[in-house]
């Protein structure tokens, strides 16, 4: 009795053990699997129309759900005011007033920042699938993580744009020169979340086209042009009073924190990842398993 206990509590134990190890073998595979970066797959035409269109709609959606808390919104502009001037760069207003007295400039700039912001960003993104769909799932990812970052900052911090401070003496050049140069002018201004100016999406998608443009591109004037781009569009935004120059650094730390999920998910920046996927190769059988098929057929022999 004495030595069959002994045996009894090894199987037990050996039981155990094995149950132990099929309960961790799923978890550790699945811990595994994150820890190791993936590897950018072909992209789907069909799957990242879909992808982009519910995604925009879901960015608009929770961005114009963002309740509106107009006393919040402008005394964090006021202080945001007060922290430029302290800072000496509360040039805003001024910038907005010298621009908006160039008729021609000031109507090109509403329009601008009506239209480009969509139509340049969708244009880097079909540009990425056709030339480059090696980096475009990375880069696709840090775009998506810089917008959803940008929604939690609307929601903590609401912010009057400059335009609609009380007192601010800012010219919202979209009613003065009659263009519909922002959803939250005019006609339009129901439709969009008046407070949500920080961060700004415009610097944050526009830089990411920007550097996609600057580090892919091989023609010399379009990498110039990619680095313009940012650069108008931050004299825009100042311009037609829609943004301060401290909600563009938001936007900027909007795409620094893309660009950091983007990384640790595919273990690389977009840019440094193979232009093209290469193709599945068919697994070769390891070379001891096919020795070991010659023995076992020896074994039933015997």
């Amino acid at each position: 009795m004495n030595e069959a206990a002994p045996e009894a509590n090894t199987k037990q134990s050996g039981r155990a053990h094995g149950i132990g190890r099929a309960v961790e073998r799923p978890f550790g595979h699945v811990v595994s699997r994150l820890r190791s970066p993936r590897s950018p797959r072909r992209p789907r035409l069909w799957f990242e129309i879909l992808l982009i269109a519910l995604s925009y709609w879901l960015y608009s959606l929770v961005r114009n759900a963002v309740p509106e808390q107009k006393a919040a919104a402008l005394a964090n502009a006021d202080w945001l005011w007060s922290v430029e001037r302290f800072l000496g760069i509360a040039v805003e207003q001024s910038v907005n007033h010298a621009v908006n007295s160039v008729s021609w400039l000031i109507v090109s700039m509403n329009y601008y920042y009506a239209t480009l912001h969509f139509i340049v960003t969708i244009s880097v993104l079909v540009w990425l699938f056709r030339r480059h769909p090696g980096r475009y799932a990375a880069a696709r990812l840090a775009l998506f993580a810089t917008t959803a970052v940008a929604l939690v900052g609307y929601y903590l911090y609401p912010l009057a744009p400059p335009r609609l401070m009380n007192g601010g003496n800012f010219i919202d050049t979209v009613l003065v020169h009659q263009t519909w140069g922002s959803m939250a002018s005019g006609n339009f201004k129901n439709m969009s979340n008046q407070y949500a100016a920080m961060p700004s999406m415009h610097i944050g998608w526009s830089l990411w086209c920007g550097l996609t443009i600057f580090a892919l591109a091989s023609a010399p004037w379009a990498r110039i042009l990619g680095l313009l781009y940012p650069t108008v569009t931050l004299m825009v935004i100042v311009s037609t009073a829609n943004h301060f120059w401290l909600d563009a650094v938001g936007g900027v730390a909007c795409l620094a924190f893309g660009y950091a999920v983007s990384y640790a998910w595919y273990g690389s920046l977009p840019h440094r990842l193979p232009k093209r996927i290469a193709p599945k190769t068919a697994r070769r059988p390891r070379l001891s398993a096919l020795s070991a098929q010659p023995r076992e057929a020896a074994a039933t022999r015997h």
